[in-house]
C-alpha cells in the first residue's frame, strides 16, 4: 500500500490590513505521483472593483529527488472576461501549451519564449513543489517557471535574521529574474525585477523534502501584499 499525505491550506493575501484575495490548495503526494488542486477568488474591496474567480490544478510524477511535471491548467474569470491556459508535458519537458482566448498579435517590443527557455521549466505549482535536501537548500536554488506565456526564474537567497516572517519557518529572500514572454520594459516587470522586495517563508511538507509558502510579503508599486497560510482541517 503506497503511503499518501494530503495536506490542505488556506491562503488569505491583504494590503495595508485589508483583505484582497483568498486560496485555498489542497496537495496529495503519493509514493510516485503527485497532485495540487486551489480555487482562488478576489476578497473585500479588490472584489468590488474586480471579481476575480479561477482555479488551478497541477499533477505529475516524483522520481527520486525530482518532481517530473504531467499537467498544468489554469481558468479563471474576470468579470465578464474568461481565460484559462493548459501546459502538457512530455517526458517533464513542455510539449504543447494552449491560452483561450488565442492571445492577440505581439507587439515589436514583445520578447519571444524559445524551446531553449523551457528547457527545464515547470509550472509554477510543481516548482514550488521541487523537493529540497535540507533546510539550507530551501533558500539557496533557482526556481525555473513558465505559466504558459511568461518564463521566469525566482532566485531565491537566506534572509537575514530581521528579515524572518512566521514562526518556525524558513524564511527566503526571492528575486524575480524575467527571461521571455513579456513586453520589454513593461514597468510591472521592471519593478518586480528591479525593486521589488519578496520574501517566502516556508514550511515542511511530508517526510521527503518538499516545502510549502506559508508565508509571503511581495513588494508592489502600491504597497507591501501580505499573505499568509493555515492549514484547514
Amino acid at each position: 500500500q503506497a503511503e499518501e499525505e494530503t495536506y490542505r491550506l488556506r491562503y488569505d493575501a491583504s494590503i495595508y490590513g485589508l483583505p484582497i484575495g483568498r486560496a485555498d490548495f489542497t496537495s496529495e503526494l503519493k509514493e510516485n505521483r503527485f497532485a495540487v488542486n486551489g480555487r482562488f477568488s478576489s476578497a473585500g474591496l479588490a472584489r468590488l472593483f474586480d471579481a476575480v474567480d479561477g482555479s488551478v490544478s497541477a499533477q505529475g510524477s516524483l522520481s527520486g529527488d525530482r518532481v517530473v511535471p504531467g499537467r498544468y491548467d489554469l481558468q479563471y474569470k474576470s468579470g465578464k472576461k474568461r481565460e484559462s491556459t493548459s501546459i502538457r508535458y512530455a517526458r517533464g519537458r513542455v510539449a504543447e501549451t494552449v491560452i483561450t482566448p488565442t492571445p492577440k498579435k505581439r507587439p515589436k517590443d514583445w520578447i519571444a519564449v524559445s524551446d531553449k527557455d523551457l528547457a527545464g521549466a515547470m509550472d509554477p505549482l510543481s516548482a514550488l513543489l521541487s523537493p529540497a535536501s535540507s533546510a539550507a537548500e530551501v533558500c539557496n536554488r533557482r526556481v525555473r517557471v513558465f505559466d504558459g506565456e511568461m518564463r521566469a526564474d525566482i532566485m531565491f537567497s537566506p534572509a537575514s535574521r530581521g528579515e524572518q516572517i512566521g514562526k518556525d519557518t524558513i524564511t527566503c529572500k526571492a528575486r524575480f529574474v524575467p527571461v521571455s514572454g513579456y513586453r520589454k520594459g513593461r514597468s510591472t516587470i521592471v519593478f518586480l525585477r528591479d525593486k521589488a522586495r519578496i520574501l517566502v517563508a516556508f514550511k515542511p511538507l511530508g517526510s521527503k523534502g518538499h516545502h510549502t509558502p506559508v508565508e509571503m510579503r511581495i513588494g508592489t508599486k502600491v504597497g507591501t501584499v501580505h499573505v499568509s497560510g493555515r492549514p484547514m482541517n
